[in-house]
């Protein structure tokens, strides 16, 4: 998850991290997905994938369907690809989640509208997506009793979590800790709060000591590249902290 910052190349290469490009900004995504070339294209198809998520646990709060939420999801998004919805986003208008909800809120309106016009005799017609990727596939976190507000917020700090977490993995793969990092993951996203770190340490040939130093810097530059994916969806930078409380109420709730 991700900044404008110059991005950080990992020790011992001259290269970039794999998929650097796409941790920029959300908002200078958005700005890039509204050129109308290949690159504006594929700006604008990597941002519905990557928001794809929110968007379907939004929906099926709203609609108590899965399969509906889904199909809903997926023309939403259809709409964003083939021009006009990303039209309105402006990084002045704050928080890109937000924004999302906003559209989402829009069109889910617009959609019940023209559901009540087919009743009374209307026709709508259906946008495909074709072969362009939204993770509609990716499961959608079990919602449960939340409002649709709070099940969008949570399922959006879980995809944030999610950038984070893999981009700090690409950092680990340049470094050629590929293994170290699945190894350790666990005691990075809290799955293994009460593990066993001296059978870990036994696996990773280290001594007990130099595995909570490696793993305290690792969760230390988890939570960095976090700050700066919170920091990418923001137009004010002086907001991170708000919306870090934010991700994690959301995420608690």
């Amino acid at each position: 998850m991700s900044t404008e910052h110059p991005h950080r190349t990992p020790p011992g290469t001259n290269a970039p991290p794999p998929e650097a490009s796409f941790r920029t900004t959300r908002w200078t995504r958005v700005g890039r997905a509204k050129a109308p070339s290949s690159d504006g294209r594929r700006a604008l198809a990597e941002l519905c994938e990557a928001y794809y998520a929110p968007v379907a646990a939004f929906l099926r709060c709203e609609l108590r369907d899965a399969d509906a939420a889904r199909d809903l999801a997926h023309d939403f998004f259809a709409g964003m690809l083939a021009g006009g919805t990303i039209d309105g986003a402006e990084p002045g208008r704050g928080r890109f989640r937000s924004y999302l909800l906003g559209a989402v809120k829009h069109f889910l309106s617009h959609h019940r509208e023209a559901a009540g016009r087919l009743k009374r005799g209307g026709s709508t017609e259906r946008v495909s997506l074709h072969d362009t990727e939204t993770g509609e596939d990716r499961p959608i976190a079990d919602v449960g009793s939340l409002s649709p507000d709070a099940a969008f917020d949570r399922q959006w700090a879980l995809t944030v979590l999610a950038h984070a977490l893999e981009a700090l993995r690409q950092e680990c793969v340049a470094e050629g800790r590929a293994e170290f990092f699945e190894q350790v993951k666990p005691w990075l996203t809290g799955d293994a709060a009460h593990g066993d770190q001296t059978a870990l340490a036994e696996r990773c040939q280290m001594n007990p000591n130099a595995l909570k130093v490696a793993i305290h810097r690792l969760k230390r530059r988890f939570r960095q590249l976090l700050r700066d994916e919170v920091a990418g969806t923001l137009a004010d930078a002086d907001s991170v902290e708000t919306e870090m409380q934010a991700l994690f109420a959301a995420l608690a709730g």
